[in-house]
């Protein structure tokens, strides 16, 4: 599942139902609600004209809870859900519209390869396919490409959007395919997204618009075959994926660099030190003692507040949380930002808070717990703060707070409702200025407290962006020219002019050290770096944007796939989500172990609050079915699961000295109740997770056993608690780098007095900073003592080669010390049978009863290892391909220990 988080229980529901859609939306969002049921079926022929799909049957769940924007579809179960509240950076049409055009390309692509029944079942199995037959590039790219074909907006007009490809491309930096597609931890790459709108628009360019509906056909056609999508395509064009890749790399980078030979650009000399990785030094604003203050971001460390100095010097001031985009204001010694916050149990439920920070006092504060505030700004007296809020219904407004305790001072009305962006206060603390956006494009406006309002700069598919007052007019960001640069409006003359002339691109504007300067981020192939310019204003140059995606637009015939969309009332009724329970989607293949295989049926309901699956079970050694079923209720504040299983067992007994067999089968009832509670302040994050549980087994048709044999096992008790503290990770942190986990444990039997002993433990983890940065240190020390029928079981970490050594005692404590690092990040391709990105290294130290067995200067193993991440014959799950060698104590007379390691993720 792509999101399985839930929302609070008192949300309510509604639902209509228009054109194969349904549409499932909490009532604040009934006006939008219909807007869906217009757009969606009037749109979506057009979606899938190029495809040869006409017709779908979907439930769109449309999210109002949440502060970060997304969209989606999946399959298993199958359904699309759009996250209502939009960025404060994104195209210039409507949010829901923009999620509209993309999202519903993906439904095409999979009702083409699954059908469009509404249940194409299996689901998982056609996800799970679909992933291994077709890149993520294709259908990321090819939704970019229809997006941008179907509407006067898409990303595939943004200069902007596709920068980082051009940078590298101009500066003679040529990747291979899998780099380009999978990413790098130390370079700048073009992403799938990007990667696959060049190739999607450079294969239909030469092809035609019917191209991918005969390769996709072909796909599903033949769906068992190794690189089905390149072989199909070349069968259709004559070329595979990497030779398409290697063409269209040479084609794109021939019209840049002719781009470029008509652009007059200049060099900005870099007021940060160089990178050898990726480095981004946003927003940045010159302070009173002529320093410049960014927030920075890297590859190798979290984001975090910086302050540069004229020999280029460098001092963190703080490390802050997840933001939805790059975010911060700053006026009298006080930073003001804004933060990600979620509900500590339901995660479908997020808020946008805003923090201040004092760098004199080194005071933090938050000021809201529960707000919907973005890119807060701090007016010229440091007294006040002006926002954009969004409600739950999607109406934005900008509010004007008290710097210190966050009363909201006033209300500015947008009674057309227009989507706010990025307000700033001109020096007189009375008006400010701020980006609109609708579905006709963007607008700059200026406007007073008295409700006086002008618009500046009309409806336009610029992307403007971060206006802020300068000298007589308005710095802002825009593409006039076809790259990002930094541009100028007197506001009495309303003329444009051109503050920047970067080759690659330069953004958020800042005041400089005299009113004869500005600072700005200016992009480059390492990233973003500080520059300043001279305040110097010039003639807009003529727009020489390379648009690719204009065979494409042609192909379609549709200028505006949201011109004349109807304006109907459906009828709309409550969406009953206790009576929609069950949404059977699913029957998959599963395999516990080498000797255990079966299928399972899977039911997941919409707003994933129950999951059911039931199944049959063969168990090879035994020569016998078993069942089983299994039920999770997640909508209340305890997470409820409930399992059953009717299986085979078998065991071996000990007779007057003869190994005897057993039989028998057995009912099992399991129940669980947790509690999953989660929550962040800055770059700190905590999590608390407490769950109890009980169990009923009834053993019958026994087989050879002894007259004592249990028959029952009456409620066991089982209690668990987590507790867990941990900082935000770097991207090339190999583990986390400062962090503490205590796990506790106990099991026992109070209602079954012929069963006696009990259990408990106890595990803390303890992560410490290594050597070296992005290096870890653990320390584990885990401690059990069991009795009775437990006295046996293992509920704590082991020494690593556990399994393979004699023990010479019952288990009661282990120490384990691991140290992990990186070794290299090579992002090398062999061939198409693997790209590796990072080669990591381990050293271990592993204790077990100490004082019984071993010593501090006596470990019972020890030894080292060694992993590599990489994608294998270029399919998008990352594999964890590792190998361990384990050197044992010569107490225990065992030969070292080689492991092979293997994980996969998604």
């Amino acid at each position: 599942m792509f999101n399985g988080e839930q929302n609070p229980l008192s949300v309510k529901w509604r639902q209509i139902e228009a054109g194969g859609f349904k549409i499932i939306y909490p009532r604040e969002l009934e006006r939008e609600g219909q807007r869906m049921a217009n757009t969606l079926p009037f749109i979506y022929a057009k979606e899938g004209a190029s495809l040869n799909t006409s017709t779908t049957r979907l439930p769109i769940v449309l999210q109002n809870r949440g502060v970060i924007a997304n969209g989606f579809v999946q399959l298993g179960p199958k359904k699309s859900e759009f996250f209502t509240t939009p960025p404060q950076a994104f195209d210039s049409q409507d949010w829901l519209n923009n999620l509209a055009v993309h999202e519903l390309r993906h439904v095409a692509q999979y009702d083409k390869l699954s059908g469009i029944q509404h249940k194409p079942f299996p689901e998982l199995v056609y996800f799970a396919w679909m992933g291994a037959s077709i890149p993520l590039w294709f259908f990321e790219g090819d939704a970019v490409t229809t997006e941008t074909a179907l509407t006067n907006a898409g990303r595939g007009r943004q200069p902007a959007w596709i920068m980082p490809y051009r940078a590298n491309l101009l500066s003679g930096k040529k990747y291979s395919y899998s780099k380009a597609q999978f990413g790098s931890s130390k370079d700048v790459t073009p992403g799938y997204y990007q990667l696959g709108y060049l190739l999607s628009t450079n294969i239909r360019t030469q092809f035609g618009k019917s191209v991918f509906d005969s390769v996709l056909t072909d796909i599903k056609k033949h769906p068992l075959r190794i690189y089905p999508f390149s072989k199909s395509l070349k069968k259709y064009t004559g070329k595979n994926t990497e030779t398409w890749y290697k063409e269209t790399q040479t084609l794109i980078a021939e019209q840049w660099k002719k781009q470029d030979s008509l652009s007059n650009t200049k060099t900005y000399p870099s007021k940060t030190k160089t990178q050898t990785f990726l480095t981004d030094y946003l927003l940045p604003v010159t302070l009173e003692n002529k320093n410049i203050i960014a927030l920075k971001r890297s590859k190798a460390t979290t984001p975090e507040f910086v302050i540069i100095d004229s020999n280029k010097n460098e001092k963190s001031i703080l490390k802050i949380g997840y933001q939805e985009q790059p975010w911060f204001s700053i006026n009298q010694d006080v930073i003001v930002w804004d933060e990600i916050r979620y509900n500590p149990r339901y995660r479908q439920e997020s808020f946008s808070v805003i923090c201040t920070y004092n760098i004199s006092t080194k005071t933090y504060k938050q000021l809201r717990f529960k707000s919907r505030l973005f890119s807060p700004t701090l007016s010229p007296d440091g007294k006040k703060i002006i926002a954009v809020q969004v409600d739950l219904s999607n109406q934005f407004n900008l509010v004007e707070l008290d710097a210190n305790t966050a009363e909201i001072l006033h209300k500015f009305e947008n009674n057309d409702n227009l989507i706010l962006q990025t307000p700033a206060y001109h020096p007189d603390g009375n008006t400010i200025t701020y980006i609109s956006v609708s579905e006709k494009g963007k607008s700059l406006w200026l406007e007073e407290k008295s409700g006086k309002k002008l618009e500046l700069i009309k409806k336009t598919r610029q992307q403007i962006s971060k206006p802020v007052f300068y000298k007589e007019g308005i710095a802002f960001n825009a593409h006039y020219s076809g790259l990002d640069n930094v541009y100028y409006l007197n506001i009495n003359s309303r003329e444009i002019m051109a503050l920047s002339a970067s080759k690659f691109g330069a953004f958020h504007m800042g005041p400089g050290k005299n009113d004869t300067e500005f600072v700005f981020s200016n992009y480059t192939p390492q990233g973003f770096e500080i520059a300043t310019s001279p305040f110097n204003p010039q003639k807009v140059e003529a727009d020489n944007f390379v648009f690719f995606g204009e065979a494409a637009k042609a192909q379609e015939q549709t200028w505006d796939v949201f011109a004349n969309i109807p304006d109907s009332i459906y009828p709309s009724k409550p969406y009953k989500k206790f009576t929609q329970l069950f949404n059977f989607h699913s029957i998959i293949p599963t395999i516990d172990d080498s000797y255990t295989g079966g299928l399972q049926l899977q039911s997941d309901n919409l707003l994933n609050t129950v999951s059911f699956f039931t199944g049959v079970d063969y168990y090879r050694d035994l020569n016998r079915f078993g069942y089983n079923a299994g039920l999770s209720i997640k909508s209340f504040f305890p997470v409820f699961t409930v399992n059953y299983e009717n299986r085979p067992r078998r065991n071996f007994y000990n007779s007057n000295k003869v190994i005897k067999q057993g039989d028998w089968r057995e009912n099992y009832i399991g129940i669980n109740a947790r509690v999953p509670i989660s929550f962040s302040a800055l770059n700190h994050n905590y999590n608390i997770s407490a769950n109890v549980g009980t169990s009923y087994t009834k053993r019958y048709m026994l087989e050879n056993l002894p007259s004592s044999f249990n028959t029952t096992l009456n409620f066991p008790l089982n209690y668990g608690l987590t507790l867990q503290h941990s900082i935000r990770q770097a991207e090339r942190d190999v583990a986390p780098r400062w962090g503490q986990i205590l796990r506790l444990k106990y099991f026992h039997q109070p209602f079954d007095t012929r069963l006696g002993g009990d259990l408990f433990s106890t595990e803390a983890f303890l992560y410490f900073p290594g050597i070296a940065r992005n290096h870890s240190f653990l320390a584990n020390f885990n401690f059990q003592e069991a009795s009775g029928v437990r006295q046996y079981n293992t509920e704590i970490n082991t020494v690593y080669g556990y399994n393979n050594i004699q023990a010479r005692s019952r288990l009661k404590n282990t120490l384990l010390f691991n140290y992990r690092f990186p070794i290299a990040f090579p992002d090398a391709e062999l061939g198409p049978l693997a790209y590796i990105r990072n080669i990591r290294g381990g050293m271990f130290c592993h204790y077990e009863n100490i004082g019984r067995e071993t010593s501090l200067l006596q470990p019972k193993t020890y030894g080292l290892e060694l992993h590599a991440d990489m994608n294998v014959l270029r399919y998008q799950p990352n594999i964890d391909l590792g190998t361990r060698i384990v050197l044992v104590n010569k107490l225990y007379k065992h030969n070292p220990i080689f492991e092979l390691l293997l994980n996969y993720s998604f």
